[in-house]
Parts: C-alpha cells; structure tokens; sequence
C-alpha cells in the first residue's frame, strides 16, 4: 500500500484527523456570577464578546476545578472583586447563538453571591460597569441570557419580575 493510500484510509479510520482543531470539540461548562453589593445592586458589565450589550461576569471551568472555585477565580480575574455566600441560580444552554461574538457551544451555570469588596477593576473583557437595583437591570440592554438568569433570581426571592 502506497502512503497515499494510507492515508486516505486512515482519514475513513480516523476522521477526526480531518478535523480543525481550532473549532470547538464539545460544548464548554461555563459560571457566571449574579454579584449583589451591600446596597442589594446587581453588578454588570459591558463586554465586545457580547455585542457591547450587558452581562454578568464568568468564564470557562478549568480541568479539575470545582464550580465555585472557577466562578471566585473568574469573578477576581475579570473584576477584581471577592465574592461569598455563593448559591445557585440556574443553567442554561448556549448553542452557536449570535449574541456571543464566535460560535460557541456553551453551558452556563449561574449563580447568584455577594461582595463587600468596593472597588471594581475590569481587565480587557469588560468596557464599563454599573451597580443597578436588580429590577432596573432588566430596563438596560442586557444580553438574552443574563437577562434570563436576572428574571430567575427575582423568581426565586419571589419578587415580580418587570419586562
């Protein structure tokens, strides 16, 4: 068998090897942080991945590392604000969705905690920031899936959410 035989039938054995390693393989496990002041504002920010709309702050789970420890992680890298009293919100699918600036298969794990950390120094992903009472926050332009986690938390803590 010539090489080149071989190697078309390896690609018929191993198709992935014709695959775009820079593509997305599976979809990613994410944690977003739904972050309340002492004041009871919500924390978000504004971000070029997300269209330049509203979000709340998160990112990837590493290999090995717990939810939480991501979501703190995340939270000090992009904000630089501790976070506590950390509870869950809700998951949500993300499936190759426009509002994110690539294609990108996501799970997102939100959850909702506090900070008394005052101070607030975004890295490159965020452009600006606003504390806003949670119902207010739903008037902004915030991103589809933000906007979701906000209107299940007023859910939870029984409050009327407002469109």
């Amino acid at each position: 068998m010539t090489r080149g035989h071989f190697g078309r039938l390896s690609a018929i054995i191993f198709p992935a090897s014709n695959i775009d390693m820079s593509e997305q393989q599976f979809p990613e496990p994410t944690v977003g942080a739904l972050i309340l002041n002492p004041q009871g504002e919500i924390f978000l920010m504004k971000s070029h991945k997300w269209r330049h709309k509203y979000v709340i702050p998160g990112g990837h789970i590493e290999v090995g590392e717990k939810m939480q420890d991501a979501l703190k992680r995340e939270i000090k890298e992009e904000t630089g604000l501790d976070i506590y009293d950390i509870r869950p919100v809700h998951f949500q699918e993300f499936i190759f969705d426009k509002a994110f600036w690539k294609k990108r298969h996501f799970i997102f794990f939100d959850f909702a905690c506090r900070t008394n950390s005052p101070k607030v120094k975004l890295d490159s992903e965020g452009q600006e920031y606003v504390w806003v009472p949670i119902k207010k926050a739903l008037k902004l332009q915030v991103e589809p899936y933000t906007r979701q986690t906000i209107k299940e938390y007023l859910k939870q803590i029984g409050s009327e959410v407002i469109h």
